[in-house]
């Protein structure tokens, strides 16, 4: 994700169908707000903790819970990283530190070294790679746009566009050459590489005309989709891509070329040329073997042929709103000095590591896979070991079921730089993909290849890297978790929800195949990925403490809260509220003005819930006696942490009422039931602490302070009062737990 810009992103989520869909009906926090002041008498609730079942995870804080550092607008960095700023991030006591990468979001090449080489030097192109060898301090780095660029949209700021439409000749779309057999190893037919138009509605189609690059596909077929129309090529409605009844085993020479597809029209939205054999050839002059490699398509038209004259459907420019949309399977890394995208930043390297928010601790390092060489990633760890920092784990590519990519080219191209990086290191754990969701389905883009069965992604990816006997090269597994959209709809019912929407999440991912010895990295979570008031509100802090707990029963790793920087409030164009996901709100200078809900509740988490960073805790499954409506408005993680005490998070999600818990140990020797009793300290975060003030761009917290601290002094059973929309922890002396 991509602070302050992805959360404003017109990405695959963003199209004006996708919100009319998903767009509820408008209901006001202050409403909420005032009914959850008229709260109706407390209920009491018992939450049993199974000592005989012993615990479902063992965790170091130190190493579990993390935040994340991004890209940012231009400037945005040496903003952020002031002394001031550092130690009110430092203080949230946040440990293990993810570095996202933007520039994989944004379809640009990350040159993470301003210093390095061009294939090309003399003209200051080609493939880039960033220089490994230690000279000044990296404080800053840049993306470069790339120039073959087939997708309309990206993930990131969406300012570029499809070169397939832009109505230049002299453009061109091409595939990435690293998915060719030279690289692969595999037959192309194994990797076919395609190109989707949506043309926003059902239209008249019975012929293609494609002007070809150099080089060119010697053998293509060209399809509609039959079916439900999907929102976007993300989705897997009721349907399959069915060839045109001209369009099958097409033989290509190059050039312009104009085929019949039907004898006559076809009412359809999607049409997708699907490339299975390529020409082979390169450009005249070319010295790289790379420019011959893949396939290259200046411009498509498409409609109804008429008399030997095509009507076409496709909308040219250069420009998103300008063209039709465009998607594709790949693109090539190629690109220019003159292709430097001065918008965006990156924090340098040397930059974060001496801002001390790694705590010294192993960073975990991204390398672009999509748009970028495996010797540039290679570089990249090189450097890192020349530095001396410390660097255990590296995330392979960011979101590539967001962008449309096909599992098998994501593995194509995961193992190419795998290799590349193990001959740096060959101890360095490797993963990824960072999941920007987890779907259930296959994705319409990536379905109907020849002999590749229909699965879910991460089956096929696994069933890949299988087959090649590359199982190990997948040390972890990363995603990341917003996962609500409907940004309109009221907080209360997302809160109910959302432990029971991460389980099944997670336990899909186990159905997919993902071995129980793969670790799970969780390396964003928020609300959404989009603003909303619930994410600076107290909904937000719930939320995000729901996750972690829930995360961490069920036997995650690392969480990795997105948010860590300041950033100024942002409001989206299908939004009534203002909000974003962030730990502290600043003016437009990065400058902070107030700390959120989100930064309290991660520090309640980070400071009490858990003891000694560094030392082994144990975490156990805590069931509140709860059933029917109210079965998911209380979550309860208990921790039996290294200092004996044991610690339980309790999560009120009832935004009307106040609930009295009780904690009672089960399973204790000779089968008695134990309550937690006292002495014990109680730490509470509601509405009396912290309220927010909606004023449009300048709202504000009109409550802000920390989680109030109460002694509970008596010897008797430890009662915890919580209010309507709470956090709360209760730490104590309690039962030790039988052996095992």
């Amino acid at each position: 994700m991509f602070l302050g810009q992805k959360i404003r992103s017109f990405g695959r989520w963003s199209t004006v169908a996708r919100w009319a869909a998903r767009v509820f009906p408008t209901v006001l926090f202050a409403a909420l707000s005032c009914v959850a002041s008229r709260q109706a008498p407390a209920i009491t609730v018992t939450v049993d903790v199974d000592l005989a079942s012993g615990p479902t995870n063992t965790v170091i804080p130190s190493q579990a819970l993390g935040a994340t550092v991004d890209g940012h607008d231009r400037g945005a960095s040496n903003a952020i990283f002031r002394p001031a700023t550092l130690a009110a991030m430092r203080s949230a006591g946040l440990r293990p530190l993810s570095y996202r990468l933007r520039t994989e979001l944004g379809i640009a090449v990350w040159h993470w070294n301003p210093c390095g080489r061009w294939s090309d030097p003399a003209r200051a192109q080609g493939y880039w790679t960033s220089d490994g060898r230690v000279r000044d301090p990296i404080t800053l780095s840049y993306g470069y746009r790339l120039p073959r660029r087939g997708s309309t949209i990206d993930q990131a700021d969406n300012n570029g566009y499809s070169r397939l439409a832009d109505g230049d000749l002299a453009t061109f779309w091409k595939s990435n050459p690293y998915l060719d057999q030279r690289y692969t190893g595999e037959d192309d037919a194994r990797h076919p590489q395609w190109v989707i138009a949506d043309l926003g509605e059902r239209q008249p189609v019975n012929a293609i005309r494609i002007v070809w690059g150099v080089p060119y596909a010697k053998r293509y077929r060209v399809q509609y989709w039959d079916g439900e129309d999907p929102v976007d090529p993300d989705e897997y409605p009721p349907g399959g891509w069915r060839d045109f009844a001209a369009g099958v085993a097409l033989e290509g020479q190059g050039g312009d070329a104009t085929v019949r597809l039907a004898p006559a029209p076809v009412d359809a939205r999607f049409v997708r040329i699907l490339m299975s054999a390529a020409s082979g050839t390169a450009p005249t002059n070319s010295s790289d073997i790379r420019d011959g490699l893949g396939y290259a398509i200046h411009e498509i038209y498409l409609g109804r042929l008429e008399r030997g004259v095509l009507r076409d459907a496709v909308r040219h420019g250069a420009g998103r709103d300008r063209q039709t949309l465009f998607f594709v399977s790949s693109t090539d890394p190629w690109h220019r000095a003159s292709d430097f995208d001065p918008t965006i930043e990156q924090p340098g390297i040397d930059r974060v590591f001496a801002s001390g928010l790694t705590s010294g601790l192993p960073m975990l390092l991204p390398v672009g896979v999509l748009y970028d060489t495996p010797a540039n990633g290679a570089r990249l760890l090189d450097y890192a070991r020349r530095r001396g920092y410390p660097v255990h784990r590296v995330e392979m590519g960011e979101e590539p079921d967001g962008q449309y990519v096909a599992p098998e080219d994501y593995g194509a191209l995961y193992l190419q730089v795998a290799d590349a990086l193990r001959a740096v290191d060959p101890g360095v754990e490797l993963g990824g993909p960072s999941f920007q969701s987890l779907l259930p389905d296959p994705m319409m883009a990536w379905t109907g290849y020849e002999g590749i069965e229909d699965r879910p992604w991460l089956t096929r990816l696994l069933a890949y890297l299988q087959a090649r006997g590359r199982s190990q090269d997948l040390a972890f597994l990363s995603f990341e978790w917003y996962p609500f959209d409907e940004i309109r709809a009221p907080p209360g019912p997302h809160l109910l929800k959302g432990p029971s929407l991460l389980a099944e999440a997670l336990e899909q991912l186990r159905r997919q195949g993902l071995p129980p010895s793969v670790p799970l990295l969780m390396t964003e979570y928020g609300y959404s990925a989009f603003a909303t008031q619930a994410e600076v509100d107290l909904p937000g802090a719930l939320f995000n403490a729901d996750v972690v707990g829930q995360f961490l029963t069920l036997g995650g790793a690392v969480a990795y809260l997105y948010g860590y920087e300041p950033s100024p409030l942002e409001r989206e164009p299908a939004g009534e509220t203002w909000g974003n996901n962030t730990l502290f709100l600043s003016d437009d200078r990065r400058r902070i003005v107030a700390r959120t809900a989100t930064y309290h509740g991660a520090r309640l988490l980070a400071r009490q819930w858990v003891g000694t960073a560094d030392q082994p805790h144990s975490v156990y499954l805590g069931r509140p006696d709860l059933a029917g409506d109210d079965a998911a408005r209380i979550s309860a993680y208990p921790i039996l942490r290294p200092d004996g005490l044991w610690s339980v998070l309790l999560v009120n999600k009832d935004p009307k009422r106040e609930w009295v818990a009780r904690i009672r140990f089960t399973g204790i020797d000779g089968g008695g039931v134990e309550f937690l009793r006292g002495p014990a300290d109680l730490y509470r975060f509601s509405a009396a602490q912290y309220r927010w003030r909606a004023a449009g761009e300048n709202s504000r917290p009109s409550r802000n302070r920390p989680p109030a601290h109460t002694p509970w002094t008596s010897a008797g059973a430890v009662t915890v009062r919580l209010p309507a929309w709470s956090l709360a922890v209760v730490r104590g002396r309690g039962p030790i737990p039988p052996p095992r």
